[in-house]
């Protein structure tokens, strides 16, 4: 069997493709050279058409082994506690992937200080007023220490890279945009043309509904968890043998299972409704995506916390439950996103050279299997998914920190095993994405400073109904509720005090930022002042010529 591919025939030139496309099987031979001559024109043209007609499959850039296997010797193949490459893993997948590395590390050793305090905390009696009061505060000071932070750590990196001020890009359609061909009124470009009053139809009345009823089937999947823990701790009590004080635990841990299998579901009807919406540019799209699943996965995840904490006030079930979802949830991560993938992908690896044995091809073979291999890989989708794991996280140990101190320690355990299975998980399991430049963690930072928020509510509620508080006041309830929202409010506005009490740039940074400017500015003068000069010169000339006439 001899096998000839065109595209990736070496024997004329020693050229090396750096990106792959791949084509519908029925697509002709004249429409691949359309693509190539415009691929090579001196104006570029992208494929967005021909991936909305289905035209083009896929296009993605092809590893560069050598390239890789430096990176890897260097980021995770030697498991040692150690900071990452980040400026080589942002000269290999750019700065948005660099980032999510970047602050993985940094949210990895902010949780440090919370576990090193949370140990001996889990040691002493739960009930313990003080102990509240003093985890609740250092709670609040952290979550929001470590984000202003992280804002002065990410200008410096952002800054190093050349894209702390870059400018948001004019954004061309998104490849799924579809509508009736006209010319757009700002570009003056031919492109699918959508009424929006049509997109909000489909959202208000089709993807709004359909979000409402997934957070009452989340709501009512949560009353059925709540059913098992009664049978399960009635069997107990009726038996109160080591079994059925295991029992115990098996509930939460099928609810946590549940509660991920009902994330992941949810999050394919959520792109497939977000994609149906047709929003023109990549932004909006993500934008109401991001909405969407934050909204479901912050009340699936947590909803059955706040429900044990405040309306059954059952704390012994609320530290359970909190143990078994934050520890589930993290197992069933790294197994799904990494560890399966990665099974699989060797498990393919072998079959492709066996394959590329078993052929005499006339190309280079090596190249050929690089191709075949890469194209079967996953697509990596952004970091949307990296992003949520963490956010979720976060949640868990800020919003009940007091009732559970080693949420922060399980969390540093995790991120140390995560760090490896997300560098493993780019290297080797998905294809080689394009690299796009960022100059932040964009909305995801706001996210997180809204979860610090609710974490100080919840804090606050917590110690409220603590029983020494409670005892304090034994009368008059009223006046309790008063002083912890009157607390809660002071505790707030500390909090934005001290976000504005730090500077999101480094006082270094301002000033080679101010120095930039002010540089700007006098070129711009000198470029004006030589227009003047010139203009001068001329009006000599020209008077005297009109003398002479």
């Amino acid at each position: 069997m001899k096998v000839t591919l065109s595209a990736l025939d070496t024997s004329e030139s020693s050229f090396t493709p750096l990106v792959v496309i791949e084509f519908a099987q029925d697509v002709k031979e004249e429409t691949k050279e359309w693509l190539k001559n415009r691929i090579i024109a001196p104006k570029k043209h992208g494929v967005r058409r021909l991936l909305t007609s289905g035209i083009v499959i896929q296009v993605f850039p092809l590893h560069d082994n050598e390239a890789l296997k430096k990176l890897e010797d260097t980021w995770y193949t030697r498991f040692a506690l150690k900071y990452q490459p980040i400026d080589s893993i942002r000269g290999y997948f750019g700065e948005t992937i660099a980032l999510y590395f970047g602050f993985l590390e940094y949210f990895t050793f902010a949780l440090i200080p919370m576990a090193v305090i949370g140990l001996p905390y889990y040691l002493f009696v739960w009930e313990d007023y003080d102990k509240y009061v003093i985890f609740a505060s250092f709670n609040l000071i952290w979550s929001t220490v470590i984000l202003e932070v992280w804002k002065r750590g990410c200008a410096n990196m952002t800054y190093r890279w050349g894209t702390l001020l870059m400018k948001r890009k004019f954004e061309e359609p998104r490849p799924g945009f579809h509508g009736v061909l006209g010319i757009n009124s700002i570009t003056g470009k031919e492109e699918p043309l959508y009424p929006s009053y049509k997109r909000q139809m489909r959202i208000y009345l089709v993807s709004l509904p359909f979000v409402c009823l997934c957070l009452y089937f989340s709501l009512y999947v949560m009353m059925i968890y709540f059913d098992l823990e009664v049978w399960a701790l009635g069997l107990h009590e009726n038996s109160g043998s080591e079994w059925t004080s295991v029992l115990l635990y098996v509930p939460s841990i099928i609810y946590a299972i549940v509660i991920e299998i009902m994330n992941r579901l949810y999050r394919y009807a959520a792109e497939f409704l977000t994609s149906w919406e047709n929003h023109r540019l990549e932004s909006a799209y993500q934008n109401h995506l991001i909405l969407k699943v934050l909204v479901f996965n912050f009340l699936n995840c947590f909803a059955s916390l706040f429900y044990i904490a405040f309306v059954l006030k059952d704390m012994k079930l609320l530290r359970q439950s909190l143990a078994t979802l934050l520890i589930t949830s993290q197992i069933l991560n790294q197994i799904v996103e990494s560890l399966l993938p990665y099974w699989l992908q060797r498990k393919h690896g072998v079959r492709v050279k066996r394959k590329v044995q078993a052929l005499k091809v006339d190309i280079d073979a090596t190249l050929y299997e690089q191709v075949i291999l890469e194209k079967e890989m996953g697509t990596y989708l952004g970091t949307f998914d990296d992003y949520l794991e963490l956010f979720l996280q976060f949640g868990y140990v800020s919003l009940f920190s007091c009732v559970y101190p080693l949420a922060a320690a399980f969390a540093v355990l995790n991120n140390f095993t995560e760090v490896n299975s997300d560098a493993l998980k780019m290297c080797r399991v998905f294809k080689r994405p394009f690299s796009e430049p960022s100059a932040s963690i964009g909305v995801w930072q706001l996210a997180f400073e809204t979860m610090s928020v609710i974490s100080v509510v919840t804090n606050c509620a917590l110690i409220g109904m603590s029983p020494q508080v409670n005892a304090i006041f034994p009368e008059s309830k009223a006046d309790l509720i008063l002083i912890v929202v009157v607390v809660e409010h002071a505790l707030l506005a500390l909090k934005f005090i001290l976000a504005f009490a730090i500077p999101d740039k480094p006082r270094h940074i301002q000033m080679k930022l101010a120095r930039l400017e002010f540089e700007s500015l006098e070129a711009l003068k000198q470029q004006q002042m030589m227009l003047v000069t010139e203009n001068l010169k001329e009006e000599p000339k020209e008077s005297g010529k009109e003398k002479a006439t």
